[in-house]
């Protein structure tokens, strides 16, 4: 099945020579402006915000970056790897599995072109004796497993999912609501029962595990159960002292920067990161990352000499 190539680069509007800090720039800004929370058309923003979180899920990690940069040189000479080309499509943003059965994955939140170049759903062990020469003992068909994006508000409330999916050149879909549990964490799986590979000599089917992979966020990291908020300040309001507003995963909160707050100072929002057992929260951290005039005008560097000339005493 081939796939239309993705140009990372040109979603998040970066040259392929773009350093790291560039990439994660440049993402926050877009992913801010479309957020479908703050967006107008909410179902167009939600496209282009998946466009643009699979883009960094590719150009924010070193190893999809450089796997990705050495298979787009191949391309460009006309030579990309066997079942992809430049036009095409394929099944909702689908997956292929190895192995006896392919799946084809809608629903999941990656485009196919991740899914064929990154994923590649796992594949658990088949029982019975196939291949022993007792092919009439009943086989349990094989556990399969893929990727599922979540965003961290579905972690934090829970959420339902549609996912489909279509089994080897079945023209049939299968739609499931997936119910996405309040409190999961990344990593876990949400199993469905008897809808992975086919049985063999009447054996059951095996089953579907949806490996859960949390959205990146315009705002956040995500440390365990704790949010991490880069929060920028101007230096004056640093050296003064001021009130700042911090989003959090329900809105906005308050806090109080004390008078003479230095760079990299971080404050805690106890209560406000993503679950964890027992029904409590992690925090979120605000490192405070100082931001000063880019071009000061003349009346503006007087004021900092002054300044200066203070502190020189």
């Amino acid at each position: 099945m081939s796939a239309q190539f993705r140009d990372y680069y040109q979603t998040l509007g970066v040259p392929k020579t773009a350093a790291a800090d560039e990439i994660k720039s440049a993402f926050r800004k877009l992913a801010r402006k479309f957020h479908p929370d703050t967006a107008k058309d909410k179902k167009a923003a939600e496209e282009k915000f998946k466009e643009i979180n699979e883009a960094y899920e590719v150009l924010g990690d070193p190893e999809k970056r450089k796997k990705y940069d050495e298979f787009g040189a191949n391309w460009e000479h006309g030579a990309p790897p066997p079942g992809y080309s430049r036009a095409g499509g394929g099944f909702g943003g689908g997956r292929r599995g190895g192995g006896a059965e392919d799946f084809q994955f809608g629903g999941t939140g990656f485009s196919d072109f991740f899914e064929q170049m990154f994923g590649g759903a796992r594949r658990g062990g088949r029982g019975g004796f196939g291949g022993t020469g007792f092919e009439d003992v009943p086989q349990r068909g094989e556990d399969v497993e893929a990727d599922v994006m979540v965003t961290l508000e579905e972690a934090l409330h829970g959420s339902t999912r549609q996912i489909s999916f279509r089994r080897g050149d079945s023209k049939k879909v299968e739609t499931y609501t997936v119910k996405i549990p309040k409190g999961i964490c990344e990593g876990q799986r949400i199993r469905l029962a008897g809808q992975g590979g086919a049985g063999a000599s009447g054996g059951g089917a095996g089953d579907l595990f949806l490996r859960v992979k949390f959205q990146r966020h315009p705002d956040f990291d995500v440390e365990g159960s704790d949010l991490i908020y880069e929060l920028e300040v101007p230096a004056w309001d640093a050296v003064l002292g001021c009130d700042v507003q911090v989003p959090t995963l329900e809105g906005r909160a308050k806090l109080k920067l004390p008078p003479g707050t230095q760079a990299g100072k971080k404050f805690r929002l106890p209560g406000m990161g993503l679950p964890v057992k027992g029904g409590q929260r992690g925090n979120i951290y605000a490192t405070v990352q100082l931001t000063v005039p880019s071009s000061p005008g003349s009346a503006e560097k007087a004021l900092w000499e002054k300044i200066a000339d203070l502190h020189r005493k």
